[in-house]
């Protein structure tokens, strides 16, 4: 997001994924399919909404959702917080909710889920995809901001993503804090 919000030229589509359905087990109720799970979708439908109905606001939006979860340990599930986080970035809750409440949010939501599961092999996000290539990344910092770091560190993940395909996991063993 600080990448594109400094004006880097990246070809960029978020996609809602769900990690609750990747772990359905077999026999089991999808969560698209089960009433129970959905207050579980919530925020992604409203980022779903604001990004095909408000693009202008999405990455402000997908940021204070984020922060909200991450930054603020924040019930995304909590339509009031999310109502909250919405107004305080200059979209109107009411207007999203009434999005979510007509059905087509959850419906993209699914499609592109699955597409991204069958067509990718996706199975958590950050997913990168080139062409017919896809790649899982954990990054463990965030940029802070700095719009020429954000772009840096994502074209060293696309050079490594393009130039060394053969390499498939590198994960440190242990994180220093």
């Amino acid at each position: 997001m600080t990448a594109l919000e400094g004006g880097a030229p990246f070809d960029v589509r978020f996609v809602p994924f769900s990690l609750g359905e990747m772990h359905v087990e077999e026999g089991e109720v999808s969560v698209f399919d089960n009433p129970d799970k959905r207050v579980d979708h919530l925020a992604i439908e409203a980022g779903i909404v604001v990004r095909d109905k408000r693009p202008a606001d999405f990455l402000r939006v997908h940021r204070a959702l984020f922060g909200l979860r991450h930054d603020d340990a924040g019930d995304l599930k909590d339509e009031e917080q999310l109502r909250e986080a919405l107004s305080r970035k200059g979209v109107d809750p009411d207007f999203v909710f009434h999005e979510i409440e007509s059905g087509w949010p959850a419906a993209t939501f699914r499609k592109e889920h699955e597409a991204a599961v069958s067509e990718h092999s996706v199975w958590g996000v950050p997913t990168f995809v080139i062409g017919s290539q896809s790649v899982f990344v954990r990054l463990m910092t965030r940029p802070e901001g700095d719009a020429g770091l954000a772009q840096r560190t994502i074209e060293r993940v696309l050079r490594l993503f393009v130039d060394l395909p053969e390499l498939n996991e590198f994960k440190h063993t242990s994180i220093p804090r």
